[in-house]
């Protein structure tokens, strides 16, 4: 029990030392700050959840007394840590360790496709939150937004060259009107490819609990399209913080979709010997070109989910039973 809080304690010094080298602002420290949740995740799937709630409150601390540093405990860099991150990469942690007996004594675990559900969920509470904490109402977060960006184009000596006809104030409204959708879009594989970090870190140490998951196989319920369309009419009809929810969650979904389509392609290049080279190449222009691939990649995953639904309602019967 001891040992176990101490690793959780452990964890989560390392993972507040991860969020908070953010500060120097470098580029390698950004990067960085992208594996904070891996500490979480690797003390709650190696240590169990004790433990890496442990850790999770160990870094809500830390955090709070660092970015406080000289004026006391700051309760938002502790609650931006605890409830953005930390908090998030425990639940899923958790999750992933959950499992339970069947009625002929087999092992079932949680399944990947629901872990991706909660993920898409997660990252859209997290996207609506931030904006609730940065503004207060719509407006409050509409208008501080306004600001970070012109103070980002004054930073960098003026507006970038925009096209013609196109203003400042247009491409600041864009860059608005996307920021939950990117936000929550790019969360989710985050925290995904964390999890998967974790998970080869904990089985390469010998402390994995489970078996190691068929990833490939990995589909979310078919009602996540249905879920998908109605984030989609509310982005497009809903109004502040609806339209801001709907939004978020339509980048979170397509990122889980997108996910669910890159476990279809290691299933349908089983066997081929190009694979390699194909999964390389995709993988290599996923990083730079983000942006336009995930949008490509959700429609896969979707029309991955429908033809799944429809080679189930198009199959035969089982044979009738006449005798």
């Amino acid at each position: 029990m001891y040992a176990q809080l101490l690793t959780g304690i452990g964890a989560g010094l390392a993972s507040a030392l991860l969020f908070a080298v953010v500060i120097s602002g470098s580029p390698a420290a950004m990067l960085l700050s992208y594996l904070t949740p891996l500490p979480i995740f690797i003390v709650t799937i190696g240590w169990r959840h004790g433990a890496g709630l442990a850790a999770a409150l160990t870094g809500a601390i830390v955090c709070g007394l660092i970015f406080g540093f000289g004026g006391g405990f700051s309760v938002k860099a502790g609650l931006a840590y605890g409830l953005g991150l930390a908090l998030p990469a425990w639940w899923i942690g958790y999750l992933a360790m959950l499992g339970r007996t069947d009625a002929a004594g087999r092992a079932e675990w949680y399944p990947l496709g629901k872990i991706l559900l909660w993920l898409a969920g997660i990252a859209t509470l997290v996207a609506l939150l931030g904006a609730v904490a940065v503004g207060g109402g719509y407006a409050g977060y509409e208008q501080a937004m306004r600001a970070a960006f012109g103070a980002l184009f004054d930073a960098s000596q003026g507006s970038p060259a925009l096209p013609e006809g196109v203003t400042r104030d247009d491409l600041i409204d864009t860059l608005i009107t996307a920021a939950p959708l990117l936000t929550a879009g790019s969360f989710a594989p985050m925290l995904t490819l964390n999890l998967w970090l974790a998970g080869r870190i904990v089985a390469a140490s010998g402390r994995l609990a489970r078996p190691w998951p068929a990833v490939a196989d990995t589909r979310m319920p078919f009602w996540a399209v249905g879920a998908l369309a109605v984030a989609i009419l509310l982005a497009t009809l809903g109004q502040g913080f609806a339209g801001f929810t709907g939004l978020a969650l339509t980048g979170a979904l397509g990122a889980a979709f997108a996910l669910q389509c890159l476990a279809a392609l290691h299933t349908a290049l089983r066997g081929k010997p190009a694979r390699p080279f194909i999964l390389a190449l995709l993988y290599a222009l996923i990083i730079p070109f983000f942006v336009w691939i995930l949008p490509v990649l959700a429609l896969g995953g979707v029309l991955d989910s429908l033809a799944r639904a429809f080679r189930k309602t198009g199959a035969a019967p089982p044979p009738a039973n006449d005798a």
